[in-house]
């Protein structure tokens, strides 16, 4: 008899949770008085409620924050499929529901077997405490067939806070099942490494106490002294803080820059070209239908090339399908889905990259002062505008602030000079060069950075420095026909002649020399008194 219990038995685990305490314990004694040994030592287990109804969980992940989403629809847990999917919408209300922190990392994994329960979303705004509150058009045996798992990282123990996107606002850490904020003394730049690093974002751009606002709950009691590599901020070394308070505005604010996830290829600047996200491990295309645009705004942001000047026909052979609404920080906050869509050709108004602006001369007169380079009164000097080989032709403007002043070269070789005979006072001021070129239908321009130059009075006038080198070219020449050549009578003859030559036509350059640097009256007077 004991032995034909057991089927009985197991009969009675199958239907247990469906089963109150009461009548659990009820149906066990009329077991136990017709002979039966019923068990009840997982009486408790079998009790305990199921999930609350499209209560989310992550399964096969490496921690307890990261996995397969799966919603328990109807008593059962069911995969959750969605045709589009967004990090900074449904994935960041997957981790809020779960308390894992912010969104890090979403893949996509295999297609749902036909058949499989699945509950199909269709959009989240991302404000939702829960799935649960997300808009659901359907659930069941085959609801996802033709979808994808989908996988999700949340950052579990570190988070940000009221930013404006997903890797910038107040740093949050999670102790004992609680968030405290963090105080600005407590933290530092390779603190700060180490949390853009969890995030998924770029290096720290900003750091800065009371920059998104204070927490409501409690300070973080311990200092973080991280070296910049740790994979998790509670890998760091901590220690105790001096003093035990944070001063009100004190909670740390961080921003990151935005993943270097994104690129446009083959425009000839990293401003142009087409769009292509890092994606599992590859670059992929990305495509776009009805809001190329947007998407377009969106990369151009991110990439820090200014804004959208135009989008072109991409890629023929399609990528996966991205909508933004164009106001977001970076291309993995917008929507996305894995269905084929053409691609798309983004043109950014930062296309031409920042030209060069230099001062060069012939004479020895520049120097660089405490303000910058001097050129003395009387000499020449040369400004050349250049800019990288990104594209064929263009012009270079020479601007000089304070004046209406302009000069304009073509670009040759990617580059021009501009030549200052005798440098006066009027030239003192600030230059810069202007790059333009007309390329993808549409006139682009860079300024380089400001050039600061100073006119300064020369330490000897720079016509006896003139006479000094013309001198000194005519010694020089006198040595040399004594020291190298040992003539014949007619040839000393014919040498006498070349070095008188030589000899009034230095004494011609002194002359001119002399005149260009006295005024025009005075070289009228000199003319006179001839």
């Amino acid at each position: 008899m004991p032995h034909s219990s057991s089927r009985e038995s197991s009969i009675l685990s199958l239907f247990s949770p469906l089963l109150t305490d009461a009548g659990l314990r009820v149906l066990a004694e009329s077991y136990t008085q017709r002979g039966l040994n019923i068990q009840l030592y997982n009486l408790q287990a079998q009790s305990v409620s199921p999930p609350a109804e499209l209560s989310v969980r992550l399964v096969d992940g490496t921690t307890s924050c990261s996995g397969t989403v799966e919603v328990f629809f109807r008593r059962e847990w069911s995969v959750l499929c969605s045709v589009l999917w967004s990090m900074m919408r449904e994935v960041k209300v997957v981790c809020r529901e779960l308390d894992c922190g912010n969104p890090v990392a979403e893949s996509r994994r295999p297609l749902v077997e036909d058949g499989r329960r699945g509950v199909r979303l269709l959009r989240c705004s991302g404000d939702e405490s829960s799935i649960r509150q997300c808009v659901i058009i359907g659930g069941g045996p085959g609801a996802c067939s033709g979808g994808y798992y989908h996988h999700v990282t949340c950052s579990e123990s570190v988070r940000l806070v009221d930013g404006a996107g997903l890797c910038s606002g107040r740093v949050e850490v999670k102790s004992n099942q609680s968030w405290a904020s963090v105080c600005e003394a407590d933290f530092d730049r390779q603190d700060a490494e180490v949390v853009c690093g969890v995030l998924g974002c770029g290096a720290p751009a900003a750091l800065q106490g009371g920059l998104y606002g204070e927490g409501e709950g409690q300070t973080w009691d311990k200092e973080f002294q991280c070296k910049g590599k740790e994979s998790l901020l509670l890998d760091c070394d901590t220690s105790d803080r001096e003093n035990n308070t944070c001063l009100p505005g004190n909670a740390v604010g961080l921003t990151c820059s935005e993943p270097d996830d994104v690129r446009l290829l083959g425009g000839g600047s990293r401003c142009a070209g087409g769009v292509e996200r890092y994606d599992q491990g590859e670059w992929r295309t990305v495509g776009s239908d009805w809001n190329q645009r947007d998407v377009a705004a969106v990369v151009c942001r991110q990439l820090g090339c200014g804004s959208t000047v135009s989008v072109l026909p991409g890629n023929t052979t399609g990528g996966f399908l991205v909508s933004c609404s164009g106001s977001e920080s970076s291309l993995r906050e917008c929507w996305r889905s894995y269905y084929l869509s053409p691609g798309l050709t983004g043109i950014c108004s930062d296309l031409l990259v920042q030209p060069d602006i230099s001062l060069t001369d012939s004479m020895g007169g520049v120097s660089r002062g405490h303000q910058g380079p001097e050129v003395f009164k009387g000499y020449s000097f040369t400004i050349t505008c250049s800019t990288q080989p990104q594209y064929p032709g263009g012009s270079f403007l020479l601007t000089f602030t304070g004046s209406n002043r302009t000069q304009t070269q073509p670009a040759v070789n990617h580059s021009a000079a501009f030549l200052f005979p005798a440098a006066d006072d009027s030239h003192q001021g600030i230059y810069s060069c202007v790059y333009d070129n007309y390329v993808f239908s549409h006139n682009f321009s860079s300024e380089s950075e400001l050039l600061s130059l100073t006119i300064t009075a020369s330490p000897l006038p720079a016509f006896i420095i003139r006479h000094v080198v013309v001198l000194l070219m005519l010694l020089t020449a006198i040595i040399t026909s004594y020291l190298y050549y040992k003539p014949t009578r007619r040839q000393k003859r014919v040498n006498r002649v070349n070095s008188m030559d030589f000899y009034v036509n230095a004494m011609e350059m002194v002359s001119l020399s002399s005149r260009a640097e006295a005024g025009p009256g005075e070289e009228r007077a000199a003319q006179g008194t001839e």
